[in-house]
């Protein structure tokens, strides 16, 4: 198939193929764009979770290195919190502020999917309408005197190129897409993980705020 073959159905479709071309890309870096930061947030948050349990006890100190240690990744803002929370002696009180901070980074989670969705549902229905145009153009040649029956034939056949197009651009999608989801809820379920883990190592022990930890390391330093 050459370029000059590419050209000609794009045409043949009245530039519905073009359109395809686009949404095709779009889709593309929406998936590699997800595929990337989520993957790296389910690392970290698998690594995280594996520090945590062979911990008995999280001191202020574990909590802020395993903070800097997520970066920019969901996981630290959840640590974070905890981080600023874990002197609270109502645990209760600290588990909702953990809860909020996963309400809050869940929207981060599923950013710009809503794009790959409607890319899923709209490319079928743009290469239909894609093929119908291309029939038209197919079967304009009957109008015309001494037509040949293999302009009809060829004419559907290049017409139908659009559906074809749309349809891979949706299966692609969907499969990317149901992929990506299911990521997020490993993500979720790792950061309700990593709550809970937060939670039954600081529920009852004897924590102190971080200055003072510093404060007292500090001195025993000296």
């Amino acid at each position: 198939m050459t370029l000059a073959y590419i050209v000609y159905l794009a045409d043949y479709s009245d530039g519905v193929l073009y359109v395809l071309a686009v949404l095709f890309l779009l889709a593309t870096a929406v998936m590699l764009d997800r595929v990337w930061y989520l993957r790296r947030a389910i690392l970290r948050g698998s690594t995280i979770v594996k520090r945590m349990a062979t911990m008995g006890q999280l001191s202020p100190g574990d909590l802020e290195q395993m903070r800097d240690f997520a970066g920019k990744q969901p996981e630290a803002v959840l640590l974070d919190t905890a981080l600023h929370h874990v002197a609270d002696a109502d645990a209760e009180a600290m588990s909702n502020r953990m809860d909020e901070a996963i309400m809050l980074v869940a929207p981060r989670l599923d950013q710009r999917l809503w794009v790959l969705d409607t890319i899923v549902t709209l490319a079928p229905l743009l290469g239909l309408f894609g093929t119908i145009i291309g029939m038209f153009h197919a079967f304009s040649v009957l109008a015309r005197p001494g037509h040949a029956p293999a302009e009809v034939t060829g004419g559907v056949a290049d017409a139908l190129v659009a559906t074809a197009f749309g349809i891979l651009i949706a299966m692609l999608g969907l499969a990317a897409f149901n992929m990506l989801m299911n990521q997020v809820r490993l993500i979720l379920h790792q950061l309700d993980t990593i709550k809970i883990m937060v939670l039954n190592r600081t529920d009852g022990a004897p924590v102190v705020p971080l200055v003072r930890e510093r404060t007292r390391v500090k001195a025993a330093a000296e």
